[in-house]
Protein backbone atom coordinates (compact mmCIF):
# COMPACT_ATOMS: atom_id res chain seq x y z
CA UNK A 1 0.00 0.00 0.00
CA UNK A 2 1.13 3.40 -1.02
CA UNK A 3 0.84 6.25 1.58
CA UNK A 4 0.74 9.74 -0.21
CA UNK A 5 1.03 12.51 2.05
CA UNK A 6 0.72 16.43 0.73
CA UNK A 7 1.45 19.13 2.89
CA UNK A 8 0.56 22.52 2.27
CA UNK A 9 0.76 25.34 4.25
CA UNK A 10 -2.96 25.37 5.42
CA UNK A 11 -3.49 21.36 5.53
CA UNK A 12 -1.85 18.14 5.12
CA UNK A 13 -3.53 15.46 3.43
CA UNK A 14 -2.43 11.55 3.55
CA UNK A 15 -4.03 9.16 1.11
CA UNK A 16 -4.12 4.93 1.00
CA UNK A 17 -3.40 4.31 -2.59
CA UNK A 18 -3.75 0.21 -3.18
CA UNK A 19 -3.12 0.43 -6.97
CA UNK A 20 -6.26 0.99 -8.08
CA UNK A 21 -8.15 3.68 -6.05
CA UNK A 22 -7.84 5.56 -3.04
CA UNK A 23 -9.00 3.35 0.18
CA UNK A 24 -9.12 6.08 2.43
CA UNK A 25 -7.84 9.76 2.47
CA UNK A 26 -7.73 12.40 5.73
CA UNK A 27 -6.78 15.92 6.23
CA UNK A 28 -4.94 17.44 9.10
CA UNK A 29 -3.65 20.90 9.63
CA UNK A 30 -0.15 21.79 8.91
CA UNK A 31 1.86 22.11 12.56
CA UNK A 32 5.64 22.25 11.85
CA UNK A 33 5.76 21.59 15.45
CA UNK A 34 4.37 17.73 14.99
CA UNK A 35 6.38 14.75 15.50
CA UNK A 36 6.58 11.87 13.59
CA UNK A 37 5.45 9.74 16.96
CA UNK A 38 2.29 12.58 17.17
CA UNK A 39 1.43 11.86 12.94
CA UNK A 40 1.67 8.44 13.72
CA UNK A 41 -0.57 7.86 16.48
CA UNK A 42 -3.12 10.28 14.61
CA UNK A 43 -2.66 8.01 11.33
CA UNK A 44 -3.09 4.74 13.28
CA UNK A 45 -6.28 6.43 15.03
CA UNK A 46 -7.83 7.29 11.76
CA UNK A 47 -6.80 3.91 9.96
CA UNK A 48 -8.57 1.86 13.00
CA UNK A 49 -11.63 4.02 12.99
CA UNK A 50 -12.44 3.19 9.16
CA UNK A 51 -11.88 -0.91 9.75
CA UNK A 52 -8.58 -0.38 7.63
CA UNK A 53 -5.59 -2.85 8.80
CA UNK A 54 -3.23 -2.22 5.65
CA UNK A 55 0.95 -2.64 5.66
CA UNK A 56 1.74 0.44 4.23
CA UNK A 57 5.33 -0.59 1.76
CA UNK A 58 6.48 2.85 0.18
CA UNK A 59 5.56 6.64 1.03
CA UNK A 60 5.41 9.64 -1.43
CA UNK A 61 5.82 13.15 0.41
CA UNK A 62 5.13 16.82 -1.58
CA UNK A 63 5.25 19.74 0.76
CA UNK A 64 5.38 23.22 0.60
CA UNK A 65 6.41 23.66 4.04
CA UNK A 66 9.99 22.85 4.27
CA UNK A 67 10.43 22.51 8.11
CA UNK A 68 7.75 19.15 8.30
CA UNK A 69 9.71 17.20 6.09
CA UNK A 70 11.88 15.97 8.73
CA UNK A 71 9.39 14.15 10.64
CA UNK A 72 7.27 13.29 7.98
CA UNK A 73 10.55 11.46 6.60
CA UNK A 74 10.74 9.98 10.39
CA UNK A 75 7.21 8.73 10.17
CA UNK A 76 8.19 6.65 6.80
CA UNK A 77 11.61 5.21 7.95
CA UNK A 78 10.50 4.66 12.04
CA UNK A 79 6.79 3.01 11.54
CA UNK A 80 6.76 1.99 8.03
CA UNK A 81 10.16 0.70 7.32
CA UNK A 82 10.42 3.09 4.30
CA UNK A 83 12.29 5.99 2.86
CA UNK A 84 10.29 8.23 1.52
CA UNK A 85 10.18 9.75 -1.98
CA UNK A 86 10.06 14.03 -1.55
CA UNK A 87 9.19 15.68 -4.32
CA UNK A 88 11.50 18.64 -5.44
CA UNK A 89 14.68 16.47 -4.23
CA UNK A 90 17.03 14.94 -6.60
CA UNK A 91 16.28 11.48 -5.79
CA UNK A 92 12.60 11.76 -7.33
CA UNK A 93 12.42 12.02 -10.60
CA UNK A 94 9.48 13.55 -12.91
CA UNK A 95 8.34 12.15 -15.69
CA UNK A 96 8.66 15.53 -17.36
CA UNK A 97 11.29 18.08 -16.11
CA UNK A 98 10.42 21.60 -15.82
CA UNK A 99 11.27 24.28 -18.32
CA UNK A 100 11.65 27.62 -16.35
CA UNK A 101 14.92 29.94 -15.47
CA UNK A 102 17.24 28.75 -14.49
CA UNK A 103 17.75 28.67 -10.70
CA UNK A 104 14.39 28.90 -10.26
CA UNK A 105 13.10 26.50 -7.48
CA UNK A 106 9.21 25.58 -8.15
CA UNK A 107 6.68 24.36 -5.47
CA UNK A 108 6.45 20.94 -5.29
CA UNK A 109 2.92 21.49 -5.31
CA UNK A 110 2.83 22.47 -9.11
CA UNK A 111 5.02 19.66 -9.90
CA UNK A 112 2.63 17.42 -8.96
CA UNK A 113 -0.52 18.80 -9.96
CA UNK A 114 1.37 18.99 -14.05
CA UNK A 115 2.08 15.30 -13.62
CA UNK A 116 -1.22 14.39 -12.23
CA UNK A 117 -2.87 16.88 -14.87
CA UNK A 118 -0.46 15.39 -17.82
CA UNK A 119 -2.05 11.99 -16.94
CA UNK A 120 -5.36 12.14 -17.21
CA UNK A 121 -6.27 15.51 -19.82
CA UNK A 122 -3.06 15.29 -21.61
CA UNK A 123 -0.75 18.56 -22.78
CA UNK A 124 -1.79 21.87 -23.38
CA UNK A 125 -3.11 22.56 -19.93
CA UNK A 126 -3.85 25.76 -17.43
CA UNK A 127 -3.94 24.12 -13.61
CA UNK A 128 -6.13 26.42 -11.55
CA UNK A 129 -5.52 25.44 -8.10
CA UNK A 130 -7.48 27.23 -4.62
CA UNK A 131 -4.97 26.73 -2.13
CA UNK A 132 -3.47 29.25 0.23
CA UNK A 133 -2.67 31.11 -3.10
CA UNK A 134 -4.77 30.64 -6.09
CA UNK A 135 -1.71 29.44 -8.73
CA UNK A 136 -2.11 28.74 -12.25
CA UNK A 137 0.26 26.08 -13.42
CA UNK A 138 1.17 25.89 -17.65
CA UNK A 139 1.28 22.42 -18.75
CA UNK A 140 3.09 22.27 -22.40
CA UNK A 141 2.47 19.14 -25.05
CA UNK A 142 4.94 17.37 -23.68
CA UNK A 143 3.47 17.31 -19.64
CA UNK A 144 6.61 20.04 -18.47
CA UNK A 145 5.65 22.80 -16.11
CA UNK A 146 6.82 25.30 -18.56
CA UNK A 147 5.58 28.23 -16.01
CA UNK A 148 2.52 30.08 -14.49
CA UNK A 149 1.16 32.69 -11.86
CA UNK A 150 0.91 33.30 -8.35
CA UNK A 151 -2.16 35.23 -6.54
CA UNK A 152 -3.51 35.60 -3.22
CA UNK A 153 -5.87 32.69 -2.56
CA UNK A 154 -9.42 33.38 -1.77
CA UNK A 155 -9.81 33.15 1.98
CA UNK A 156 -6.20 34.63 2.39
CA UNK A 157 -7.79 37.78 0.82
CA UNK A 158 -10.63 37.76 3.27
CA UNK A 159 -8.37 37.60 5.95
CA UNK A 160 -6.99 40.24 4.82
CA UNK A 161 -9.52 42.82 4.03
CA UNK A 162 -10.46 41.63 7.90
CA UNK A 163 -7.28 42.57 9.40
CA UNK A 164 -6.41 45.42 7.69
CA UNK A 165 -9.73 47.00 8.36
CA UNK A 166 -11.04 47.19 11.63
CA UNK A 167 -14.97 47.92 10.13
CA UNK A 168 -14.77 45.24 8.08
CA UNK A 169 -16.19 41.65 9.72
CA UNK A 170 -14.82 38.72 9.12
CA UNK A 171 -16.98 36.37 6.21
CA UNK A 172 -17.43 33.25 4.89
CA UNK A 173 -16.68 32.90 1.18
CA UNK A 174 -20.45 32.12 -0.90
CA UNK A 175 -22.01 32.50 -4.11
CA UNK A 176 -23.47 35.61 -3.56
CA UNK A 177 -27.43 35.65 -5.49
CA UNK A 178 -26.74 39.18 -6.86
CA UNK A 179 -23.54 41.40 -7.29
CA UNK A 180 -24.97 44.48 -5.57
CA UNK A 181 -24.39 43.91 -1.88
CA UNK A 182 -26.63 45.81 0.30
CA UNK A 183 -24.84 45.63 3.50
CA UNK A 184 -21.10 44.87 4.54
CA UNK A 185 -21.10 41.41 4.32
CA UNK A 186 -22.90 40.94 0.78
CA UNK A 187 -20.59 43.79 -0.49
CA UNK A 188 -17.40 42.04 0.60
CA UNK A 189 -18.81 38.10 -0.51
CA UNK A 190 -19.74 39.93 -3.75
CA UNK A 191 -15.98 41.60 -4.37
CA UNK A 192 -14.01 37.85 -3.44
CA UNK A 193 -16.27 36.12 -5.66
CA UNK A 194 -17.01 38.25 -8.31
CA UNK A 195 -13.82 39.43 -8.39
CA UNK A 196 -12.03 35.57 -8.37
CA UNK A 197 -14.44 35.08 -11.50
CA UNK A 198 -12.85 37.54 -13.31
CA UNK A 199 -9.69 36.58 -12.23
CA UNK A 200 -9.94 33.38 -13.52
CA UNK A 201 -11.23 34.12 -16.63
CA UNK A 202 -8.68 37.16 -17.57
CA UNK A 203 -5.85 35.29 -16.61
CA UNK A 204 -6.71 31.95 -18.01
CA UNK A 205 -7.63 34.21 -21.36
CA UNK A 206 -4.03 35.95 -21.62
CA UNK A 207 -2.32 32.92 -21.07
CA UNK A 208 -4.19 31.23 -24.39
CA UNK A 209 -3.65 34.45 -26.13
CA UNK A 210 -0.09 33.99 -25.09
CA UNK A 211 0.70 30.42 -25.40
CA UNK A 212 -1.36 30.99 -28.99
CA UNK A 213 -2.92 27.36 -28.88
CA UNK A 214 -5.93 25.51 -27.43
CA UNK A 215 -5.44 25.20 -24.01
CA UNK A 216 -7.54 22.98 -21.48
CA UNK A 217 -8.48 24.54 -18.05
CA UNK A 218 -8.63 21.86 -14.80
CA UNK A 219 -9.68 22.99 -11.48
CA UNK A 220 -8.48 21.62 -7.97
CA UNK A 221 -8.80 22.72 -4.04
CA UNK A 222 -11.27 23.47 -2.29
CA UNK A 223 -13.00 26.36 -3.34
CA UNK A 224 -13.04 25.16 -7.12
CA UNK A 225 -16.48 22.93 -6.90
CA UNK A 226 -18.20 26.52 -5.68
CA UNK A 227 -16.44 28.67 -8.76
CA UNK A 228 -17.67 25.93 -11.09
CA UNK A 229 -21.05 25.81 -9.90
CA UNK A 230 -21.89 29.27 -11.21
CA UNK A 231 -19.69 29.94 -13.91
CA UNK A 232 -18.43 26.80 -15.45
CA UNK A 233 -15.20 28.26 -15.51
CA UNK A 234 -13.03 24.95 -16.05
CA UNK A 235 -13.25 21.93 -18.60
CA UNK A 236 -12.28 19.40 -15.88
CA UNK A 237 -12.87 19.66 -11.56
CA UNK A 238 -10.30 17.43 -10.31
CA UNK A 239 -11.06 17.00 -6.32
CA UNK A 240 -8.21 14.49 -6.21
CA UNK A 241 -5.20 15.75 -8.47
CA UNK A 242 -2.61 16.34 -6.19
CA UNK A 243 -2.87 13.09 -4.74
CA UNK A 244 -3.04 11.48 -8.41
CA UNK A 245 0.02 13.06 -9.48
CA UNK A 246 1.68 11.84 -6.29
CA UNK A 247 1.01 7.95 -7.73
CA UNK A 248 2.00 9.27 -10.87
CA UNK A 249 5.57 10.43 -9.82
CA UNK A 250 5.87 7.29 -7.28
CA UNK A 251 4.89 4.87 -10.29
CA UNK A 252 7.48 6.46 -12.76
CA UNK A 253 9.94 6.48 -10.02
CA UNK A 254 9.48 2.71 -9.52
CA UNK A 255 8.74 1.63 -13.38
CA UNK A 256 12.62 3.63 -13.74
CA UNK A 257 14.94 2.36 -11.00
Amino acid sequence: MLLTIDCGNTNTVFALWDGTRFAAEWRMATQHQRTADEYYTWLRTMMRLHDLEVTITDCIVSSTVPRVVFNLRVLCDRYFGTRPLVVGKPECRLPVPPRVDEGTTVGPDRLVNSAGGFDRHGGDLIIVDFGTATTFDVVDTDGAYVGGVIAPGVNLSLEALHMAAAALPHVDITHPQRVVGTNTVACMQSGIFWGYVGLVKEITARIRAERDRSMTVVSTGGLAPLFQQSEDLFDHLEGDLTMHGLTVIHRFNKDNP
